[in-house]
């Protein structure tokens, strides 16, 4: 999420247990202050998905696409547990695909009854015991492998992002199997295809590099080429397409 530094509000991340760190990012609590000014003026693609208690409902987020706005009341407390990219569809018992780009209430998913169970156990427990109420639902449920195809994929990307036409090619190539099979199975895990994906990671590897950049005062083209972009130019592409800002912007703001 990006941050906003003016805000008296609050955004935590911590790892999950030992058990879930494979399927999980992070859990995380975001709570608005007084002021009414959110931790966060909007959501920025990042290949996971969420599940999210807002103290009265709890429902899935993601994987986005493009930049989601954030409206919040003063005063208002979010739980969420962060599935890895490609991981949630074995908790959820529900395709990825069908979820981009959208929040659905988790009874649509998981059921009223036990949806409605686990919303009264959030609402008795302090905002501390929320993360792990979460944590021991999805637990329950992961019961099911991951794709070891959209885990090779995603470990691909993640750490060398590919650029350039021909994209699935190279990486179907790579992981040996056909392009059509490779896309269907990240499209039903993550959400979306490995282009997509590869535009996501980057997008993600460049606003890491974002505290990097203020720390050495490195320039954005060396940005660009660090966190994988042809040039500068395609950076600035990629910025406004996935974020509706431009790099000097989000350097400015953080994330």
């Amino acid at each position: 999420m990006e941050s906003d530094h003016r805000s008296d509000s609050v955004y935590l991340e911590r790892p999950p247990t030992a058990d879930l760190r494979a399927t999980v990012a992070c859990t995380w609590l975001g709570h608005v202050g007084a002021s009414g000014v959110p931790y966060a003026d909007r959501v920025l693609p990042d290949g996971c998905i969420d599940i999210v208690w807002n103290g009265g409902e709890l429902f899935v987020a993601g994987p986005d696409t493009g930049p989601v706005p954030i409206a919040s009341a003063p005063g208002r407390t979010y739980v969420g547990i962060r599935f890895r990219p490609g991981r949630a569809p074995a908790a959820l018992r529900h395709p990825a695909s069908d979820l981009r780009d959208r929040r659905v209430d988790l009874a649509d998913l998981w059921g009223t009854r036990a949806v409605r169970e686990l919303a009264e156990q959030l609402a008795a427990v302090p905002q501390t015991g929320a993360a792990a109420l979460l944590e021991g639902s999805v637990r329950q449920r992961c019961d099911t492998p991951a794709d070891p195809l959209v885990d090779a994929l995603v470990s691909r990307l993640a750490t060398s992002p590919t650029t350039g036409p021909g994209v699935v090619a190279e990486l179907a190539q790579q992981l040996d199997v056909s392009e059509r099979s490779l896309h269907r199975r990240c499209t039903q895990a993550v959400g979306y295809g490995p282009k997509t994906l590869d535009r996501v990671l980057r997008l993600r590897r460049f606003l890491r590099m974002i505290a990097v950049q203020r720390q050495r005062d490195l320039g954005l083209g060396a940005l660009a080429a660090h966190a994988g972009y042809a040039d500068q130019a395609h950076l600035s592409r990629e910025c406004r397409r996935l974020t509706g800002r431009t790099p000097s912007e989000l350097c400015k703001t953080g994330a």
